[in-house]
């Protein structure tokens, strides 16, 4: 079942490709965050119940310690040294974890996330954005499964 599960959430985030940024977004076409990408992905194909972690500011994550981020996605997945495809990777900005994405490959490591410097959700592989790259190292991935 997770096979078929994984693939239906690659499935979904890929579809989201060409949504452009708008933070608290969370309508397919018009405009989502990366915080909100990864609910609406999760909460859409019913794998978690719908939850909502808005609101929250464009820049909490540089003034304050709490894990929002981590919070909102630990308490619906656990923690995983290894990624598999579906699963989320999320990595710090500022004090905080506050960005993420959902792992659609693994050789080369590539997500789809919602990037606010590309203003647009986009599908690529980690090594090959300089900003993601060097935030890579220090990433955490989180899977439902």
């Amino acid at each position: 079942m997770s096979v078929r599960q994984r693939a239906a959430v690659v499935a979904e985030a890929r579809s989201w490709c060409g949504t452009p940024y708008h933070h608290l977004g969370d309508v397919k076409g018009a405009g989502v965050d990366c915080a909100m990408l990864i609910v609406r992905v999760y909460v859409d194909l019913k794998l978690v119940p719908p939850f909502d972690p808005r609101p929250y500011s464009p820049d909490w994550h540089l003034h304050r310690s709490e894990e929002r981020y981590l919070g909102f996605v630990f308490e619906r997945a656990r923690r995983v040294a290894e990624p598999g495809e579906g699963d989320v990777m999320v990595m710090r900005y500022g004090r905080a974890f506050a960005h993420g994405g959902i792992v659609t490959r693994l050789d080369p490591l590539t997500i789809v996330h919602a990037f606010q410097p590309y203003r647009l959700v986009l599908e690529e592989a980690v090594l090959r954005n300089p900003e993601i790259a060097r935030r890579a190292p220090a990433a955490v991935f989180a899977s439902y499964w």
